[in-house]
């Protein structure tokens, strides 16, 4: 019946191509070889061979080794340990606990097999049980039952690897050598991915690379510029290469939603949440730690969303995003957590708790890392309705040692910033006011590289203003606060030096009554951008901090993000998709000049590429800084040559302009002289197209505007 089906939708589309099937001699056809017929499919992450793994029914089964051995006369008290340990995790099916005995000695064997309700319980069970310490003599091994044909495959004899010849790879920093110096973006519009060069001199983009169906949601660039990432069903995929993007890894992990790279791009940490079959089990997680270059994963985590969702704002169905954070500066030592009364710190050299065993924080709500030193900033609440104060803590990593402390009463909420050298961090306090009805705002500000760490406090001039945002400037002392409850609020402006060196922070300046939610400091400090997104529709202050002036104001009308270009030469401003107009993005000048626009149906996101550290020590870049005038000489020239190439360009583009216009009017001259018989015909023989030899009369032309009819009374007997 199938054939039958199929012969007669090719009878269809033969009828409706014209083809006469009769005369086609099909012993004559020959299809390419290979399984795709030669035919190379565009989409690879699909089509791409997989190895099938079949569930075999035992997906709910545990298998636990090095139980005690006992006579039967221990057997129940022994299943009831098991049972009271292994219970709590998941529920245990009826006769779903089984331990073989030897027949001879009519002992256990040491081992037993556990049956539970779901395979997500099995999982769960094997991830928190697997090296649990019954006692000295007996730490658990759990496995699953299915893994054991995995285990029976492996060959009683060992083999020495195949070694692969070496093949040099591809240098992926190739892009850093650009002539020009340029930096490269990437955006997603509709349903293609491209890369492009930002050539600001040309006043325009040039294209890199552009790919459709690239990836299935979004992009992401890794921490360092190195690699691309596109996430796909079956998993994350990065790209990179000298000259384009090949793709260089694959990372399995189905229904992958988020990634994350490490600060040294080492690792990569990827999440998905699986639904369960049954509607009232909650939600598996996954979450997987790979090795960037390798593909290999070097720790998993599964759970429920509770297990995840303690501490941070950001993520996906109620999971704070990212789950871990990366600490100890650009090597990737450590990543942690936050869970119950816990902050869980692992290390990266065997993917373990470290001293095996977390840090215990009663109450703790949340922390973050220094972006440079192994050093934890955390925050735990009020405790008991205020008789324990809430407190901020410095902790060292790996020592676990407490540096400083600072507590803090009437705590409403709080919230830690991080300068980008580690140097300095602000912690935003909110206080209830004696009455509990309100509250008011203040920093403590603490002065990490100093003897003790000293902690200086800040209260704004009004104590009810409402802060609105808050910014360092990074690599530098100075932060920026917007703050007021009026439409257009305050902006501040801090220095953590004093005019003195009294080392006591002072105000620089505050600017009234500006239109801005948003701040954006240039990543090579001195200069900032005072944004009015969303409700401010798009205004943009360009703003000196060094001269405290205003360098520009401009609008991107219903901008929706601001983005720097790693150098600070050059801001993007993007309108997404969440409006259905002005979809697109502009590229400015660090000073506020609008360089280019490019519109974009469907726009998703604009992220520029990431640069790597500069090589250049402080001493060098400070002489470089110096001697600014005599290295722009050479820049100077490449830029007036460019000008006058871009000069000679408009002077070309005016001429083409100027020539098809001579060449419009000169075909209209002729049409014109073509038809001067027609016009003299209709011109009563008239030959004359001159005005001048028209002659001009007035005639006067009468017209009926309007007719009235009106009846008159006479009297005939009156004379």
């Amino acid at each position: 019946m199938a054939d039958v089906m199929l012969m007669k939708e090719i009878d269809d589309t033969a009828g409706r191509l014209g083809i006469d099937l009769s005369q086609v001699d099909f012993d004559a056809i020959r299809l390419p070889p290979g399984d795709d017929f030669g035919i190379i499919s565009d989409d690879e992450e699909v089509l791409q061979e997989e190895s099938l793994e079949f569930d075999s029914g035992f997906g709910n089964i545990i298998v636990v080794d090095n139980l005690p051995v006992v006579p039967p006369e221990k057997f129940e008290k022994l299943e009831g340990v098991v049972r009271k340990i292994f219970g709590q995790i998941g529920i245990i099916k009826d006769d779903g606990l089984w331990m073989p005995v030897d027949p001879t000695t009519q002992k256990t064997l040491g081992y037993c097999f556990i049956e539970y309700g779901t395979p997500q319980e099995a999982e769960l069970a094997k991830e928190k049980t697997d090296g649990y310490k019954l006692d000295r003599a007996h730490i658990f091994t759990v496995n699953m039952f299915e893994d054991f044909d995995r285990f029976m495959k492996v060959p009683d004899e060992w083999a020495p690897p195949e070694i692969s010849p070496y093949t040099p790879g591809e240098n992926l920093q190739q892009w850093l050598t650009d002539e020009k110096a340029r930096d490269q973006f990437v955006i997603r519009s509709g349903s293609d991915t491209e890369v492009f060069w930002n050539d600001a001199r040309h006043l325009k983009p040039e294209p890199v690379y552009k790919r459709t169906f690239w990836t299935e949601s979004f992009v992401q660039w890794s921490s360092l510029g190195t690699y691309l990432a596109t996430i796909h069903r079956q998993g994350a995929a990065v790209w990179g290469g000298a000259g384009t993007f090949n793709r260089l890894m694959r990372f399995a992990h189905q229904q992958v939603k988020l990634i994350d790279f490490s600060p040294g791009e080492k690792y990569l940490v990827t999440y998905s949440s699986h639904e369960p079959s049954n509607p009232c089990d909650a939600n598996r997680i996954v979450i997987n730690i790979f090795d960037v270059r390798t593909g290999k994963v070097m720790r998993d985590f599964k759970g429920s969303p509770d297990d995840f969702a303690i501490g941070g704002t950001g993520g996906v169905a109620g999971v704070s995003w990212p789950v871990f954070r990366w600490g100890g500066g650009k090597d990737d030592k450590y990543f942690a957590r936050i869970g119950k009364n816990v902050i869980s710190v692992y290390e990266t050299e065997t993917f373990s708790l470290i001293d095996k065993k977390s840090l215990k924080v009663e109450n703790v709500m949340d922390f973050c890392w220094s972006p440079t030193d192994p050093i934890i900033a955390l925050f735990v609440p009020e405790l008991g309705g205020g008789n324990q104060p809430a407190r901020v803590s410095l902790v060292q990593i790996p020592s676990k040692e407490e540096l400083r402390q600072k507590n803090l009463f009437s705590v409403s909420d709080c919230k830690m910033y991080w300068q980008s050298n580690g140097d300095y961090l602000a912690v935003k306090v909110d206080r209830y006011t004696k009455t509990k009805k309100s509250t008011y705002t203040g920093f403590e500000l603490f002065r990490i590289k100093e003897r003790d760490i000293p902690i200086e406090v800040l209260e704004l001039e009004n104590k009810n203003d409402k802060i609105i945002a808050f910014a360092w400037e990074p690599k530098g002392h100075r932060f920026a606060v917007i703050h007021g409850d009026n439409p257009r609020p305050d902006i501040s402006f801090y220095s953590m030096r004093s005019t003195h060196n009294s080392g006591r922070v002072s105000k620089l300046t505050t600017l009234k009554g500006k239109q801005a939610n948003a701040l954006f400091w240039s990543p090579a400090g001195r200069f900032i951008i005072l944004a009015g997104l969303k409700g401010f529709n798009g205004q943009l202050e360009f703003y000196n901090v060094d001269e405290l002036e205003t360098m520009a104001t401009a609008e991107h009308f219903m901008a929706t993000d601001i983005e720097w270009d790693p150098t600070g030469r050059y801001v993007a401003s993007a309108v997404t998709s969440v409006h259905e107009m002005e979809n697109g993005f502009n590229i400015w000048s660090f000073n506020g000049k609008l360089l280019y626009r490019i519109l974009k149906d469907h726009f998703f996101q604009f992220a520029w590429r990431p640069r790597p550290p500069s090589f250049l020590s402080p001493e060098q870049e400070e002489e470089i800084a110096k001697n600014l005038k005599k290295y722009s000489k050479k820049y100077e020239a490449e830029d007036q040559d460019v000008s006058m190439l871009l000069s000679e360009q408009d002077r070309e583009k005016r001429r083409m302009l100027k020539d098809e216009w001579d060449k419009w009017v000169n075909e209209w001259k002729r049409l014109h002289e073509e038809e001067k018989l027609l016009r003299q015909k209709l011109r009563d023989g008239e030959a004359s197209d001159e005005e001048e030899e028209y002659e001009a009369k007035e005639v006067e032309v009468e017209e009926i505007l309007d007719v009235s009819e009106e009846v008159l009374s006479f009297d005939f007997g009156q004379e």
